[in-house]
């Protein structure tokens, strides 16, 4: 049986033979490692909640790779809690779940625990965009683009592998075109190595080749900046550092590749992105050998059988495989008779079957692990908990291992904690093939946030996973620990969240983060650039629109997820006794979603005053709901269409153009929720622009194509603000009048302003009784025109402020923005420059 690649690393300590130090809460052998770590968490849980307990952590020897026991003896001053791993991993694992036990509950909480990894890798599929001449497949996008020079900070990478050693993962794959330029010097080709960090200034197009070919156009490398000035030795030492920190961390690095991609080499070099050229095939053998050479802390290498092997069949892909990737591992491994190598081939472009009669002497070789990895859900993880996608893939791997690519291209945004979903998904993975999981994007950049709209653009950006912390814990928690219960949980959300009702806000929490999954499982587009829930859209080839959203017309024609019960709408409309559950209950399903998340964001707004946190974390939850009840109104709208079309009825198109007007309503309140919180639009890679307010357009055009006009019901405003309203604060202005008719307006009135230049000035007068973050909430109604980005002045400062379609005079909306305010007098001017109905500003406290 060949050893995994896993294990042991750090020092082993066999029995007890603890070496401690002078002073500490714990007794513990020093390994500069993951001992280290999980004794500093220990100790610092110590120092919250001390103890006269005596505290052991050492490495016993013994069970399963990663796994750890604790056993508590003795009362009082003699009690003793000791916590033994397997391995270094095990006890630091072990460390990290008595440190957590006691945090929650004191010393006295800590029982005796056995614990074994029920997933034995549990990994991070990490795009790295790392130089605009060595791009990632995630490039032409916000995220990568906000993130070349974060690839490239050493805090950043501490930080990340930090929390995710403390979520239990333990492997990091970092997916590049073609990394080695940026980080190798090859010494056959030493001219290939790059220096410093660039980034294109070009004006980017919307949507490049799926396949990601063209990045390395001269348009696109012939303008760049330079973000870091670093040699090729000055890049090398950095990545000694992350992997050497990794390593210490339980946390493993693999560089996955897809091919042929030669992007970062002059041209004139002779080495083109050709499968069929000799030159261009020991350049990549010689490469991966150099980075194995270079990078002793590298767990291995990834391989993708495509992208850009233009021409080349099944057999010929896997043979310039072998004689590429799998020679240059051959190579080092001749070297370094130590040395032990993780590779993974996806399948991809390629089976089992077609793979290993090329890979023997790798396959076969004794310090190799090869396995498989398979998109074991398509895109989109978040869609249904069993998936059956593998199922025609398993009977070729031949008795091998596979790791599942579990790719989230659904959530970018919004916080997302779903324990029960994981849980289940986790647990359905089949016992036998699987090996672990490593769980990312391709659209998305996991590196420091740059959505939050409301942080300086020169504030600190702090990391995905910081804002996203809850969503990764799941998956690397109950991948170690399925049966992690959701008691557990609740805990560590109080804990994080003491002013708040923790058990409220997981059931709210759960159910918005349950509306992604529940839609893409009914409208199925698998792949990334078919499908975006957050943006309803895809690219237009898919959506069959020219904007790439998904109308009415594509509602009903795409089809639900093969692993799911849900009954498309032509089938349903063919046949309503049909065995599943029916568009109509899918529709229910979201609404009862949307509305167990308001009620329960309601009831816990009190709690986040002091919290900006949990404020942000109670507005996603809001969003999501929206965005479900947006997606249950146009499910119901499609499946009125569908039944509309054959047999007209007056009666069902009534409600169908009250089911699309509630759709833009929901959508109304959807993007203004979130544009409050994100910068928008998003560029992604494989849909577009994310434009929320822009969408609203073909929100409202749904109307059109039923042969409606928009009559959308108005927004109420948010309770707990102070109003002011528009016609009070021009009082006695002849030149603003104060109109009346279009209903659905607060106080006497409202104020019309009918052009675009129109120079006149609301001012407002408001006294804030502290001084803090508040939210500006402005009431009006769009009467034509598209988005308008207004003149917003507050204490002197301009802020803009952007008026968008609310679907006629009397839909009233609102849209806010996040201000600070001194307490006492602040005054507030505005000047809209829409054809607009202006109705109030309502001042929303909001944080401290």
């Amino acid at each position: 049986m060949k050893e995994n690649w896993l294990i042991p690393i750090g020092l082993t300590v066999l029995g007890l033979s603890l070496a401690g130090r002078a002073g500490a809460a714990v007794d513990y052998a020093h390994d500069g490692g993951p001992m280290d770590f999980g004794a500093a968490e220990l100790e610092a849980a110590l120092r919250v909640r001390p103890t006269q307990t005596r505290v052991e952590l050492s490495v016993a020897g013994g069970g399963a790779p990663e796994s750890f026991r604790v056993r508590v003896r003795g009362e009082g001053a003699a009690r003793e809690i000791r916590i033994e791993g397997a391995d270094a991993a095990g006890a630091m694992y072990g460390a990290l779940e008595v440190a957590e036990t006691i945090r929650l509950g004191g010393p006295a909480a800590v029982r005796d625990v056995e614990r074994a990894p029920h997933l034995r890798v549990r990994g991070m599929k990490f795009n790295a965009p790392l130089d605009a001449r060595t791009p990632s497949y995630s490039d032409p996008s916000d995220a990568a683009q906000q993130n070349i020079a974060t690839m490239w900070d050493a805090s950043f990478w501490r930080e990340l592998i930090d929390r995710l050693a403390r979520d239990r993962f333990n492997l990091i794959t970092l997916w590049s075109l073609h990394p080695f330029p940026s980080l190798v010097r090859v010494p056959e080709y030493p001219e290939v190595a790059l220096v410093d960090v660039q980034r294109s200034t070009v004006a980017w197009q919307e949507h490049y080749p799926l396949q990601a070919m063209g990045l390395d156009a001269p348009e696109i490398l012939g303008r760049t900046e330079t973000l870091r000035r670093l040699t090729i030795d000055d890049k090398i030492a950095f990545w000694r550092e992350v992997l050497r920190h990794g390593k210490s961390r339980n946390v493993r690095f693999a560089v996955v590749t897809w091919n042929v991609f030669t992007n970062g080499i002059d041209p004139a070099r002779g080495l083109p992105p050709d499968w069929r050229n000799n030159a261009t095939a020991d350049y990549f053998r010689r490469s991966v050998a150099a980075l194995l050479r270079t990078y002793p802390d590298l767990a291995g290498v990834g391989v993708t059988a495509g992208e850009n092997m233009v021409g080349a069949t099944a057999p010929e892909k896997e043979a310039w495989l072998a004689r590429t990737y799998g020679q240059g591992v051959l190579d080092v491994l001749a070297e370094q008779p130590e040395r032990r190598v993780l590779f993974v081939h996806r399948q991809h472009e390629a089976g089992a079957s077609e793979i290993a009669p090329y890979f023997g002497p790798v396959m076969n070789h004794p310090r190799v692990d090869f396995i498989y990895s398979f998109k074991y859900a398509e895109a989109h993880a978040l869609a249904v908990t069993r998936p059956r996608f593998h199922e025609k893939f398993l009977p070729d791997l031949g008795g091998r291992q596979t790791m599942w690519t579990l790719r989230n291209d659904d959530v970018y945004h919004f916080r997302w904690h779903a324990p029960d979903f994981v849980r289940d998904f986790v647990g359905g993975l089949p016992a036998g093939p699987t090996r672990g999981f490593y769980y990312g994007s391709d659209g998305h950049v996991w590196g420091r946030d740059f959505l939050d709209a409301n942080r300086p653009t020169d504030a600190p950006r702090p990391l995905e996973l910081e804002k996203h912390a809850w969503h990764w814990r799941l998956w690397g928690r109950l991948g170690y620990e399925p049966g992690l219960d959701n008691a557990r949980l609740t805990a560590l959300l109080q804990e994080r969240f003491p002013a708040a009702d923790a058990r409220l806000l997981f059931r709210a929490w759960q159910d918005a983060s349950l509306v992604p999954p529940t839609v893409t499982a009914f409208h199925w587009g698998p792949l990334d650039f078919q499908w975006y829930v957050e943006g309803c859209q895809s690219r237009p080839e898919q959506a069959q629109t020219p904007t790439g959203f998904h109308d009415i017309n594509r509602f009903i024609s795409l089809r639900t997820h093969p692993a799911s019960d849900m009954v498309s709408i032509p089938d349903f409309v063919k046949d309503p006794r049909k065995a599943g559950t029916t568009p109509p209950q899918v529709a229910a399903r979201l609404d009862e979603l949307a509305a167990s998340a308001l009620a329960g964001a309601d009831r816990l707004q009190g709690a986040a005053g002091s919290d900006p946190e949990l404020r942000a974390t109670l507005e996603d939850i809001r969003a999501l709901a929206y965005l479900g009840k947006y997606y249950a109104h146009k499910i119901r709208a499609a499946l009125l269409l569908a039944q509309q079309r054959p047999a007209p009825n007056p009666a069902r198109q009534k409600l169908l153009e009250q089911e699309l007007n509630r759709a833009a309503q929901a959508w109304r309140l959807y993007g203004a929720t979130a544009v409050t919180q994100y910068r928008n639009p998003l560029w992604t890679n494989r849909v577009g622009h994310v434009d929320w307010r822009k969408a609203y357009y073909s929100v409202l055009y749904d109307l059109t194509i039923v042969g409606a006009t928009p009559a959308v019901p108005a927004i109420a405003p948010t309770p707990g603000g102070r109003v002011l309203e528009a016609e009070d604060a021009v009082a006695g202005d002849p030149q603003q009048p104060v109109h009346t008719e279009a209903a659905g307006y607060t106080g006497r009135g409202y104020l019309e302003f009918t052009h675009t230049l129109d120079p006149r000035r609301v001012t407002w007068n408001y006294d804030a009784p502290a001084d803090g973050t508040y939210a500006l909430e402005f009431r009006y109604a769009i009467r034509r025109g598209l988005v308008t980005t207004s003149d917003l002045i507050v204490n002197g400062a301009v802020l803009p402020l952007r008026l968008w379609p609310t679907g006629g005079a009397a839909s009233w909306a609102w849209d806010r923005k996040i201000v600070a305010l001194r307490r006492g007098p602040n005054r507030i001017e505005l000047r809209p420059g829409a054809v607009v109905n202006l109705d109030h500003l309502n001042v929303l406290p909001w944080g401290p």
